[in-house]
């Protein structure tokens, strides 16, 4: 394993808001985890029934009930390309705590504010993520990853990359959970963002997914989230029409 690779440890977790999330920002450092026998855990907050939906066949899905479910089949043969790591949705068994009946965070949407960043729908469902109990959130954190006696959990920076309240509430959760359980977290340094990573480089992770054959495995499971994004010749397109580049390194920030 890369040096850039041992900071996780053997058994990292790695927290996400929605389906797609996983793929775009660490698809490529999964993989590769998982293909040097990491056991890699990856809970994921919400069905994410309320994203936008790409032009095309699948667009009649968008605002549908049929979205979260179809989002879930995404997520599953995403996860086959990143190599089958362990996987469950906050808030269900087994990322649930043992003294509460079962539940699903609902999307919280967003809509993007005048500084270029997402910001809260003011239509949020109270089933929502963004709005539950932090200590609801960190306690299904801690029944997923408690058994699996984690060696560091990675999930957003306190902006939650572009400010998705999703994104948000996952880091806080990470942050306490990680706190509680005394392992490191990693933030994730978002690469459509600017700025982003311009202080403490000290601090960095950097996983070169070309120097250790991960960019392949990445794109096949970003490929596989059809509703959210196209690939298209090394780059992929949002629902939007925002072309990026498919991140062939994928950085980190270790806070703690």
């Amino acid at each position: 394993m890369s040096d850039s690779l041992l900071v996780f440890g053997s058994r990292p977790v790695f927290m996400h808001a929605h389906p797609d999330d996983e793929s775009i920002s660490t698809g490529g450092t999964i993989a590769l985890l998982a293909r040097r026998g990491a056991q890699v855990t990856i809970l994921t907050g919400t069905r994410g029934e309320r994203g936008e939906v790409v032009p095309g066949d699948l667009h009649e899905l968008e605002g549908t009930a049929a979205l979260g479910p179809h989002r879930v089949g995404e997520l599953a043969s995403a996860l086959r390309e990143l190599g089958a790591p362990a996987h469950a949705f906050l808030g269900t068994a087994p990322a649930r705590a043992r003294d509460r009946a079962e539940r699903e965070y609902s999307d919280s949407g967003m809509r993007w504010g005048a500084d270029g960043f997402a910001e809260a729908a003011e239509d949020a469902s109270p089933t929502s993520l963004s709005l539950a109990a932090l200590d609801e959130v960190v306690d299904d954190v801690l029944a997923a990853a408690t058994a699996g006696r984690p060696t560091a959990i990675v999930s957003y920076d306190a902006l939650g990359g572009y400010g998705h309240p999703d994104h948000v509430r996952m880091h806080a959760a990470g942050v306490e959970a990680a706190r509680r359980l005394g392992v490191a977290f990693f933030a994730i340094v978002e690469p459509r963002v600017a700025g982003t990573d311009d202080d403490h480089d000290d601090e960095l992770i950097e996983v070169d997914l070309l120097r250790f054959d991960g960019l392949a495995a990445k794109t096949r499971a970003m490929a596989a989230h059809r509703t959210q994004l196209t690939v298209e010749n090394g780059s992929f397109v949002l629902s939007g029409g925002q072309r990026h580049p498919i991140g062939a390194v994928e950085r980190f920030r270790r806070l703690f």
